[in-house]
């Protein structure tokens, strides 16, 4: 993804939708820098690291 979709994405409300390919290749970027999506849990969806294996 470009830096200037992801700029014209961000400078959006929070209603604005990202296409459905930006937003995969979104997704994927930040599962390959090691980060996990968490469902709601009460404390509402979110982004963690994910636990090192070996460590």
């Amino acid at each position: 993804m470009s830096r200037s979709t992801l700029g014209a994405f961000e400078t959006k409300d929070e209603t604005a939708r990202m296409a459905t390919m930006n937003n995969k290749a979104l997704v994927e970027a930040f599962e390959r820098a090691g980060l996990e999506f968490i469902p709601e849990n009460g404390g509402g969806a979110g982004l963690r690291l994910r636990e090192r294996k070996g460590v």
